[in-house]
Formats: structure tokens, sequence, C-alpha cells
């Protein structure tokens, strides 16, 4: 892939039906299914892009330079209207932001060693800052959408392994709640998840072999799943919108679905039947199905209607896979989404 198409960052938005494409070359914005490109903003406009979090469909989009041609300094967050097709406002930092979340009535920054919380559109006013231990992959979720269930931001904690929750319903200027931890790993977090209700927290290691799935309010450990027994980065973790499945991403180049609702569904290791001991591998809840992208590509994955599982590879390609309740698991469509011309030019 030529310099201009390197993609250094893929992210869905809170629905998971968009997502973005941020390159040396800026940014290209794609409706998931069907596939269309619904926003391209070129170098001129953007330099090189080192992420983006849309505001679900919206014309409001939130960037951050970086790569090797940026036109803006990495410590400044610029907020982008579609609709008139300018830069609206510059939020700059004391040092670099490593990542951003947003919605309809929250903003959140992550740098390396702190989260700001904003109110936001308007005014947009920090509400209360968190120091956090060094997040150099900038994990932070919260709750995509206001009318959520619970209205969480969670965050690595001070100790290593854990996972911080902050409640975003009683959250005044200046005032956060007592924070709440779950020791959620041994060794340090390396990936964070979210359900659309703010109920369900998934946490994996940087050793990646396990995932674990956690109860928001009660801190309570509800299933615990085995990726594989190699130890891996997770790139991605997402839950399906009703919360009965989960995918992830890592770089095997596998992506791994569970169930989590109905857990008998995953697949468990047999060999205990027969007298062999395995230690904690033979009580493991291994993936109910799986796929493989091209080998030890990075891709994000979430899901679409219809028992569809999506990734999304930043080598430009776009899987589509189907499961079913006993496992099988079949590819339904390949593009490379980087050659899908315009659909049109605008978000809506």
């Amino acid at each position: 892939m030529g310099s201009d198409r390197a993609v250094l960052n893929i992210k869905f938005n809170q629905d998971q039906g968009c997502f973005s494409c941020s390159m040396e070359s800026g940014l290209r914005i794609y409706n998931v299914d069907p596939l269309a490109e619904k926003a391209h903003y070129d170098f001129d406009l953007m330099g090189s892009i080192a992420h983006c979090e849309m505001l679900l469909r919206t014309n409001i989009i939130a960037v951050v330079a970086g790569g090797s041609r940026p036109k803006f300094a990495d410590n400044t967050l610029l907020l982008f209207d579609d609709a008139i097709k300018k830069f609206i406002l510059e939020l700059t930092f004391s040092s670099s932001i490593k990542a951003t979340r947003l919605r309809r009535d929250k903003l959140v920054v992550a740098l390396l060693t702190h989260i700001h919380v904003f109110s936001f559109p308007s005014p947009i006013q920090r509400l209360f800052s968190l120091e956090t231990r060094d997040n150099p992959l900038g994990l932070c979720e919260m709750s995509p959408l206001a009318s959520a269930e619970k209205q969480i931001l969670i965050f690595p904690g001070h100790k290593v392994g854990s996972v911080q929750i902050v409640d975003l319903a009683n959250t005044e200027i200046g005032i956060s709640c007592a924070p709440v931890c779950i020791a959620a790993h041994k060794n340090e977090v390396g990936c964070i998840a979210l359900n659309q209700q703010g109920t369900r927290i998934a946490t994996a290691s940087n050793k990646g072999t396990l995932i674990r799935v956690w109860d928001s309010v009660s801190k309570n450990l509800l299933v615990e799943l085995r990726r594989g027994s190699d130890q891996a980065t997770v790139y991605c973790i997402n839950f399906s919108r009703d919360s009965d499945f989960l995918c992830c991403s890592s770089d095997k180049g596998t992506v791994h679905i569970f169930a989590i609702k109905n857990t008998h569904l995953n697949r468990r290791m047999t060999l205990s039947n027969l007298g062999i001991v395995l230690g904690n591998y033979g009580d493991s809840q291994w993936a109910l199905a799986n796929f493989t992208v091209p080998p030890e590509c990075a891709c994000v994955c979430a899901f679409a209607p219809h028992s569809a599982v999506i990734a999304i590879c930043l080598d430009g390609t776009f899987h589509k896979y189907v499961f079913t309740a006993d496992g099988n698991c079949s590819r339904e469509a390949f593009d490379v989404f980087l050659d899908v011309c315009d659909d049109d030019n605008n978000l809506q």
C-alpha cells in the first residue's frame, strides 16, 4: 500500500454503523452495511490524521493530527462540522492526546496520565479531570448513549490490572464521585469495552489470553472467556447491541465470537473428560465461532444485524462473516474499502 493510502487508525462510531479511517492522506468515513464511503477529507484540509471520533451519525467529528505529515499539533483536539466543511473548535492540552470519546452531552479526552471530561456541545466546559496511571494506549470508554441505563466512564485504574469506574450521572463541575475499581487482571490492562447499556464491561490484559466480562453495577465477574493460550495483543472488543454476544480481534489475525448470555453455546475443552489435567484450560470457555483475516493484520471488529460480524483491517480490507448458534461461520462479503467510491457528500 502506498504511503498516501497508509491507514493509521480505524474506529467504529457509537452504534457501530459507521467507521472512520484515519490516514496519512487525510480522513475517510464509511457506512458499514452496506459498505459505502460517506465522507472524504483530503490531505490539504486535514493533513495526516492519527485518530478520529465520530458523534453517532451527526455532522460533528473530532480529530487529532499525527502520522508523518500532520498539519496540527498532536496535543490539539479539533472539532469539524461536516455541514459547513469547517473546523469549529480547537482544544489544546498539556501533552499529546491519546484518545477522544464523544457523545451528545459529553466529551472525554485521554492523555498519558490524565483524563479530562467536558460538557458538550455548548458550552464546552471542563467538568473534572482525573489522574491515571500511564495510559499510552489512551484506554477509556464511556456509555455511548446519553439514554443508556448506566452512565459510566471506565479507564485503567492506578493499580496494575485494575479498571476504574466513574459515574457520569452524578457529576458537577469540579465534583466527581469516589472512584470505584475492579481488579480485572494481574497484568496491565490492554483493552476495555462497554456495552450500549453501560451495564457490562469487558477487559483484556496485555497478555491477551483471557477476556473477562463484569457487571458494572455489582462489579462481579460474569464470565471468563479464553481467546487463546498464546500471548497476543487484543486490538478490539465489542458487544452486540443486545449484549448477547462479544467479539474480539488480536494480532493473531483471528476474530473470536463468544456467547455471553447463553454461555453454554461456547466451546469447552473436552480433554478433561479423558482424565488429562489441563489446569484452568479445562474449565475455560472458548469461542463459539471464529474467522481469520489476512495473516497478523491489525483489525477492529463489531457486530452487524442478522448474526454478522464485521472486521475492518489496516490493510484496507473489509470482511463480513455470518455465524450461527452451533458455531458455523461463513464469509458473506469481502471488499477493499479504500477502493469504494464516494456514496454522497454528507454523513447524515
